[in-house]
């Protein structure tokens, strides 16, 4: 049976979000309003959760959180804010922006969030890395800034949509704006694969995994197992072999409109799948994993004209001293 988009929200809208007793009324009809998502589990992502809901009040600009976040922040008894109970799609209806506060795990979470409902994520990193983040804790000030004043641009992101199929059946479905990564299940044990492109068949071998990347996942797990680095704006599709055991196991790019597939052979153990790192399948041993562009993208709302360049040297701190070219 197909699995939803993902946990906790449905692909369609249902009946109206419940809302605890005692919380605030929705916003005024015409009022701005942004949606806030934040890892409080994290005392920095609470404190700046607070900071961004009151410098937008201040703005009178709307503020909508989950109930269960609602409670973990320190708000003053003044200070209003909407609050949903539930994770679904229209919890965001009539919200122009979601601001999410955390690491990368947060920032997948909001991008399924944001690909779900169609509003633009602006993403604030509070973790190691963040490549899918637009602004750093110290810019919270600036973000409430652009956020008042609409001075941010919105760009979409390729998607990934995955479906696994077994003797013509369809046992799963589900998307990524990452990756979507076939792996082993037993670590003592390589996972036997043929992989295909557009229903051709490419080669086959042993390995621990091989992972299908968008251009926004090459700096992602794609990264991490040798794949190349590739620019946002890219219209392509990355196929990367993961520990392989073979001559002829390198990373691949191909056209945007290509089929990637992985057969995981009916010999060997079962595997699993994994999308963005957060959803998970079981792949019985047969089965073919099938990962073409998504029908939907995700929406990201930018703050800066930084190139991708200026972004790859201040994430990974990468050493440019040298350089002699002429200052811009």
């Amino acid at each position: 049976m197909a699995a939803p988009d993902s946990p906790g929200l449905p692909n369609a809208p249902g009946s109206p979000v419940p809302v605890p007793a005692g919380t605030p009324a929705p916003a005024a009809a015409g009022r701005r309003t942004v949606f806030l998502l934040a890892h409080t589990g994290r005392p920095a992502a609470v404190r700046s959760a607070e900071r961004v809901v009151l410098g937008l009040l201040h703005h009178s600009i709307g503020v909508r959180v989950l109930a269960a976040e609602a409670a973990d922040l320190p708000l003053p008894a003044s200070v209003a804010v909407e609050t949903v109970a539930e994770a679904t799609p229209d919890v965001l209806d009539g919200c122009e922006l979601l601001i999410v506060l955390g690491g990368d795990g947060t920032l997948l979470r909001g991008a399924e969030f944001a690909r779900a409902s169609g509003v633009p994520m602006l993403g604030v990193n509070l973790g190691r890395v963040g490549f899918l983040a637009e602004a750093e804790r110290d810019d919270l000030d600036q973000v409430v800034e652009r956020v008042v004043s609409k001075a941010y641009e919105v760009e979409e992101r390729m998607t990934l949509d995955v479906t696994v199929h077994n003797n013509g059946d369809v046992l799963y479905t589900d998307w990524a704006l990452n990756e979507a990564a076939v792996q082993k299940d037993a670590p003592e044990r390589m996972l036997e694969v043929v992989v295909a492109i557009d229903g051709r068949p490419v080669t086959g071998f042993g390995c621990d995994g091989v992972i299908c990347a968008t251009p926004t996942g090459s700096t992602a797990y794609a990264f991490s197992a040798g794949g190349p680095v590739m620019w946002p704006e890219v219209e392509a599709l990355l196929m990367v072999p993961i520990g392989a055991h073979a001559l002829f196991a390198k990373p691949m790019v191909t056209t945007p409109d290509a089929v990637l597939a992985v057969e995981v052979e009916p010999h060997t153990p079962a595997g699993v799948l994994w999308c963005d790192g957060r959803r998970t399948a079981a792949l019985p041993a047969g089965v073919r994993v099938e990962v073409r562009r998504g029908a939907v993208p995700v929406r990201l709302a930018r703050l800066h004209h930084a190139s991708f360049a200026d972004r790859l040297v201040a994430k990974f701190a990468l050493p440019v001293s040298g350089w002699r070219g002429a200052p811009h």
